[in-house]
């Protein structure tokens, strides 16, 4: 007599770093027999992989706590992630927790689901980030069509605002032959486009003799990838050869992201990060020399304690005059254990609020401008998905193009011509 399997269901918060580690996680569940279904559906177990960057992002694991246990009550929920390696105990007492799972365990969750029913109290495995030595490879298969390979994890850098160092440990990745056999493995699914993610994707094998260079050189010699990104890399390792070699590459598409956090020099240095506003401005057109096609796009961080209206403007300006394609804005959030939380002069919080608001409206603007610039020009674009009786893709330098209705051209790379931009999004035709 058959018996039906158990179902999982899994959230993955934050960064494409996260959704590659819980495709990893998933993919061993359903080995072992479990069906994988819909969050929002009813589940016997509910994963939740969590980020921990900001207070926003803790507030949404425990509302998502909430949300699996009104699914089904008699549901097992287990979090892992950052928010569970920086504060299990808090999360522990969340009604609803039957385990947390630290930055070393969560690859171990499968073996230890029986000590969920087993055990009446919520059970805690998290240990040290000192520990943290091996790096585990991940990548994400299935949820659209390109693939998110973790090349690296942690880091050693020490920027006052940060908490991943204290959620993911030293920085660390796999040499370059192991890394290749997974980017080999992620081909056979036939997947268009691989993304290449970590915490700090540029110190790859800082420890031993191989460098970015060497991996992303070797990368570009896959036969059946198409298209190969880098998810973000800090400006003071975005060197003028990997940036050469980018514009040169068959796969490499002309597009980067380069977290600048500010525009001001005086809270650059506060925040303890490794470049200055000349240093990035000069990243920037270095690449836009080679190709001025290339979108570039920056994280930026308003409110940082100390940060005056003189030096907002200082911030606003720079972007403004650069050659950046958007940003992502955040808020400058208070998180334990950091040097900034105890920082003086801190700025209100409806301050932040609305720097926030007149950044994004900033890149609003700069989208639109870099956008526009490709309207009546033909671009590549791979599709993805459906919406709203819509085909949508992202060209080569990462414009988002809509046609109508083809789902026949999922998964497929096609010449489109761009005929109009209205609210962020590029309408196109073939």
């Amino acid at each position: 007599m058959s018996t039906e399997p158990k179902t999982v269901a899994f959230h993955t918060m934050g960064c494409k770093l996260n959704f590659s580690e819980t495709s990893t996680i998933s993919r061993d569940f359903i080995q072992q027999g479990f069906k994988k279904v819909n969050y929002r559906d009813r589940a016997d177990i509910y994963v939740i992989n969590t980020c921990s960057v900001t207070d926003n992002a803790d507030k949404e694991a425990r509302k998502l706590v909430r949300q699996a246990k009104r699914q089904n009550p008699d549901s097992s929920v287990a979090v892992i992630g950052c928010y569970a390696q920086l504060k299990p105990d808090e999360i522990a007492n969340l009604d609803g927790v039957d385990m947390v799972l630290g930055a070393e365990e969560k690859f171990n969750l499968l073996e230890h689901l029986d000590e969920i029913e087993l055990s009446k109290d919520t059970t805690i495995f998290n240990s040290s980030v000192e520990r943290l030595n091996d790096f585990k490879p991940s990548f994400s298969i299935g949820e659209r069509t390109r693939s998110y390979l973790k090349v690296q994890d942690g880091c050693d850098y020490t920027c006052s605002f940060c908490t991943i160092p204290l959620a993911r440990g030293r920085s660390r990745s796999a040499d370059i032959k192991t890394t290749m056999k997974i980017a080999r493995e992620i081909e056979t699914h036939g997947v268009k486009e691989i993304v290449l993610t970590g915490v700090n994707v540029g110190d790859f094998g800082h420890k031993g003799d191989e460098t970015f260079l060497d991996l992303i050189s070797e990368l570009d010699r896959l036969d059946n990838i198409e298209r190969i990104r880098v998810s973000s890399i800090e400006p003071n390792l975005l060197n003028e050869s990997i940036i050469e070699f980018c514009n040169s590459s068959k796969l490499f598409m002309p597009h980067y992201h380069m977290p600048l956090q500010s525009g001001s020099n005086k809270l650059l240095k506060t925040m303890r990060r490794r470049y200055d506003r000349d240093h990035y401005r000069n990243k920037v057109n270095l690449i836009k020399s080679l190709d001025p096609s290339a979108c570039i796009g920056a994280d930026v961080i308003v409110g940082f304690p100390g940060e005056t209206d003189d030096d907002f403007l200082d911030t606003y300006n720079f972007i403004r005059d650069l050659d950046l394609a958007y940003l992502h804005v955040f808020s400058f959030s208070e998180r334990d254990n950091t040097d900034a939380k105890s920082y003086q002069n801190s700025v209100p919080k409806t301050k932040r609020s609305e720097r926030s608001r007149i950044l994004r409206n900033l890149s609003d603007k700069k989208r639109h401008l870099f956008q526009e610039q490709y309207i009546n020009s033909t671009r590549e674009v791979l599709f993805e998905s459906m919406k709203s009786g819509y085909t949508i893709g992202y060209s080569d330098n990462y414009i988002q193009v809509k046609i109508p209705q083809s789902p026949e051209l999922i998964n497929s790379i096609h010449p489109v011509n761009l005929k109009k931009e209205e609210g962020g999004v590029v309408f196109g035709e073939l």
